[in-house]
């Protein structure tokens, strides 16, 4: 993954594209991965970085949605429960099966979730990670050392995916370009364009470091930009009706001591109605989500106080050691590109299925579903897409296409695991130039041969990019990554070729954005 040398293709294609895809997230390379390995020539742009928006803001499971069980929703858990084993099996460096405990304070607790959640592991079939079963005290309290005893009358333990988010983002962004498909970040669409009978057919596209403008046709245009859908959609009509209706998810990350095991602990019923986590995730403590309505979408959103304080309130009935303001080490917030539904505002109720919307002008635009759904979500987008730009009728590959950075057994790697197949390449560049082994912060485990790699191979192209996205030091802790900046920064100047006044503006633009992952007292 070259940033130059992709420009240089994408500007040198000469005739139609196949498919141009409007959207760098997991939707967008999801599209990508699967209409390159049919053999579609494929652009994919995306405004800022890849991941940049929802698809690096997630709650870290590949799961099948216990809550959407319970509404009643068998047909998306089952796709989902699918799609997780089908992630596990492709890529298996970066997802991993997680025990859960629902603990019970109520006689009735025990048996209710245990049928509902023994439905759950059933529903899996062969896709199915670890089986469900009544726990007793005992075993719960040596699964979560630091749950709240007081009336804990158990435990039902079952077992869900988790991953992480950006890791896998990159990865396929990567496979998509093993595939032909062109990737590229940092390449804003400005403009839609239609032919003579009033069909989209083909996009104006910048390059946000130069400021050069391009234009780009194709047989078909695809918009995968999640929450931002309906502002691609007013390029071509401006007086499109909304589609999306943005709904906000708020995570914080405390230490390890807040659950010093590896089991998870699930929350069925929180008092907004929404299922809560705490998750064990790269050494932290992961607890979220939250669903909050809002008016429109930001690239850069930032976790209400309400938000926080209810998180810290449901964590603080389940955990003998409870989190208080100074414990959150990062928070952070991300904006779910829901379907609209009527003109309610309970974004809670709203179905998490996706959707695909093809305009009078021939724009198909893809929104709504889940992370742990992508691949199916991108066959039916392809699927359509094929038919919409009259493309040659090719079945979907990616079932069983390996995902880069495969390997079987990546926890052998260390802190790198997470790197995959790539990990012996990184550890290369540290045995190399010894000083590239050296960590970026004590707090966390990131070496200086990361930022390499993530400038060489992975189109990391600011700060932001490499300490929120390519490494997670950002959403981890927050004050870490802000100490480990100046550091970063020199490196990513010098693999650019960038002078110091580039270097101070990249690290005054870092803290700008790490001020919102920051609690404020």
């Amino acid at each position: 993954m070259n940033r130059d040398e992709m420009l240089k293709q994408a500007r040198g294609h000469a005739g139609l594209w196949d498919m141009i895809i409007v959207g760098g997230g997991a939707t967008g390379a999801g599209v990508a991965v699967d209409a390159a390995t049919r053999g579609y020539s494929t652009l994919l742009l995306e405004q800022c970085d890849f991941g940049k928006g929802t698809s690096s803001r997630s709650t870290k499971l590949a799961h099948g949605g216990v809550r959407y069980l319970e509404q009643g929703n068998i047909s998306l858990v089952m796709e989902a429960l699918k799609e997780r084993g089908l992630l596990r099996q492709n890529a298996p460096h970066l997802v991993s099966e997680l025990p859960f405990v629902v603990p019970s304070y109520s006689w009735w607790e025990g048996p209710f979730y245990g049928i509902g959640l023994k439905v759950y592991q059933v529903m899996s079939g062969k896709y199915g990670f670890g089986s469900s079963r009544l726990i007793s005290k005992e075993e719960t309290l040596k699964r979560l050392p630091n749950v709240n005893p007081d009336g804990l009358m158990g435990g039902v333990v079952y077992y869900d995916g988790q991953f992480d988010d950006t890791r896998l983002l990159i990865n396929l962004m990567a496979t998509a370009v093993e595939q032909g498909a062109i990737v590229l970040n940092y390449t804003k669409v400005t403009a839609l364009h239609k032919n003579g009978d009033g069909a989209v057919d083909g996009v104006t596209w910048q390059n946000v470091e130069t400021g050069e403008t391009f234009e780009a046709r194709a047989k078909v245009v695809v918009n995968a930009t999640g929450a931002f859908t309906d502002s691609v959609r007013h390029l071509a009509d401006p007086g499109a009706k909304p589609l999306i209706a943005p709904s906000q998810g708020a995570h914080i990350i405390l230490d390890r001591s807040f659950l010093p095991g590896d089991t998870a602990i699930m929350v069925p019923h929180t008092s907004d109605g929404r299922v809560m986590f705490a998750i064990p995730w790269h050494g932290h403590t992961l607890v979220g989500t939250t669903d909050t309505a809002l008016k429109e979408a930001s690239l850069e959103p930032v976790a209400f106080e309400q938000e926080i304080e209810f998180m810290l309130e449901t964590a603080s009935l389940y955990l003998e050691k409870r989190p208080t303001k100074a414990d959150i080490l990062s928070v952070f917030a991300g904006i779910r590109p829901l379907v609209k539904a009527g003109e309610g505002t309970n974004t809670a109720a709203l179905s998490r299925d996706h959707t695909i919307h093809i305009e009078k002008n021939g724009l198909l635009s893809i929104a709504g579903g889940k992370w742990t759904t992508y691949r199916n979500m991108a066959q039916d987008c392809v699927d359509h897409a094929s038919t919409l730009g009259d493309l040659p009728d090719k079945d979907c590959r990616t079932r069983t296409l390996n995902i880069h950075g495969y390997h079987t057994n990546a926890a052998n790697f260390g802190s790198l695991s997470f790197y995959g197949s790539d990990a012996p390449h990184i550890r290369r560049l540290a045995d190399e130039n010894p000083s590239l082994a050296r960590q970026l912060d004590a707090e966390l485990p990131y070496i200086e041969a990361e930022v390499v790699w993530a400038v060489r191979e992975e189109m990391a192209r600011t700060l932001e990019d490499v300490l929120a996205r390519r490494t997670r030091a950002l959403f981890l802790n927050s004050k870490a990554a802000v100490r480990m900046a100046p550091r970063a920064a020199a490196i990513l100047a010098a693999e650019l070729g960038k002078d110091d006044r580039w270097k101070d503006d990249q690290i005054r633009e870092f803290n700008k954005v790490a001020a919102g992952f920051q609690v404020k007292s």
